[in-house]
């Protein structure tokens, strides 16, 4: 990303009004410093698609956003102190109706675990960490070539791209949550993760998990694959009596390790249908632009290629697995020899971190985490 282009991005999520539905999507005041007086007369056009491929791989960078598990009761106290953080904690409020920035400082942490909240917590959270990282680092920002996002991550990485506004963004993401929160409470479900070895037999145990549910008079029981995280690790998602065979049963099918995720629900299969509905009209509302820098899908793992994909593919998102290792891969696969980009974890939690470890030991050896706890500050970056 150009200088220019990255400055624009950065004036279209933060722009004087949205296109449709100014009432419905309050847009934040203009900071009287930071990025938003830099962006004042920035072109999107000035710079070709693509300008930042002529930078050598070790003078680009990759964002990677976080997910919903990763909040932490705390998390925006290591950010307040950045240009127009808490103007974005102010918008905000206007469009969830709530104080997210008392809710994510102070908790209490089953509030904050609450799908409903954590979602548009960890978003507000994730883009605050630009606006820290762009202070800290602005080169980061400026040389930018790709970004990813994990599930509810994948909205913050769009509008950090300028496909959409900030506030279209959170409210997409407060209607996606409190869908998902009312699916979920209408079956009980979850998560397990899983750490497997070569020979595990993941889609095999699933089935049998669904016969076992069967056996029991659940009817269309669910149980499969939710998340590819790296090589013999993935996240299974279905009804809680599946997950707990699964876990019986764990040597029978080579699982090393198994454990409960602490999710309401059993998100990214069709026990989400219920969301799709509500997700897909606010979407509608939505005029996406083509993203400044290359935003890989959580369904396929690559980038997308034109705005008109972005409405479908965050849909089917919702059921459908996070393919986060194919993401990786297609980030960070490159000829032997080729240097990595310096790749940056805003938001958060440093789970995306440890799965590029998992995933790419050579690409994980320029990771940083850009903190979001005033605790953890002195270490970050």
């Amino acid at each position: 990303m150009s200088v220019r282009v990255a400055r624009a991005a950065w004036a279209r999520c933060w722009g004087a009004g949205c296109r449709r539905g100014a009432a419905s999507f309050p847009v934040p005041p203009v900071g009287e410093a930071g990025v938003a007086e830099l962006l004042r007369g920035a072109a999107v056009g000035d710079a070709p698609w693509g300008a930042a491929a002529r930078r050598t791989p070790a003078q680009s960078s990759v964002l990677l956003f976080p997910g919903q598990g990763s909040q932490a009761v705390g998390m925006a106290g290591g950010l307040l102190r950045y240009p127009r953080v808490r103007e974005l904690y102010a918008a905000a409020r206007r469009v969830l109706g709530y104080d997210l920035l008392e809710l994510s400082l102070h908790g209490p942490q089953e509030a904050l675990d609450r799908t409903a909240h954590c979602q548009p917590a960890v978003f507000v959270a994730s883009l605050a960490a630009v606006e820290k990282l762009h202070h800290l680092q602005p080169e980061a920002i400026e040389s930018c070539v790709a970004a990813a996002g994990f599930s509810v991550g994948e909205f913050a990485a769009l509008v950090f791209a300028g496909a959409m506004e900030f506030s279209e963004g959170l409210y997409a993401v407060k209607i996606r949550a409190e869908a998902m929160q009312e699916a979920s409470e209408a079956v009980p479900s979850g998560m397990l993760s899983v750490l497997g070895k070569p020979q595990s037999k993941f889609n095999f145990a699933c089935l049998e998990a669904q016969e076992h549910c069967k056996s029991l008079g659940i009817e269309n029981p669910v149980c499969e694959v939710a998340n590819y995280l790296f090589p013999d690790c993935r996240v299974i998602s279905g009804h809680l009596e599946a997950l707990r065979f699964l876990q019986k049963n764990s040597s029978q099918y080579h699982f090393r390790r198994t454990k409960m995720l602490p999710v309401s629900g059993g998100f990214h299969t069709r026990l989400m249908e219920p969301a799709v509905e509500p997700l897909t009209e606010v979407l509608k509302t939505i005029e996406f632009k083509e993203p400044l820098v290359s935003i890989h899908s959580n369904v396929h793992g690559n980038k997308y290629t034109h705005p008109k994909h972005i409405q479908k593919l965050l849909v089917k998102q919702l059921v459908s697995p996070v393919k986060w290792e194919q993401t990786m891969h297609a980030i960070y696969e490159r000829k032997k020899g080729t240097e990595f980009p310096r790749t940056f974890e805003v938001g958060p939690g440093k789970q995306l971190g440890a799965v590029l470890k998992s995933c790419n030991l050579q690409a994980w050896k320029s990771y940083s985490h850009v903190e979001v706890l005033e605790a953890d500050e002195a270490q970050d970056l």
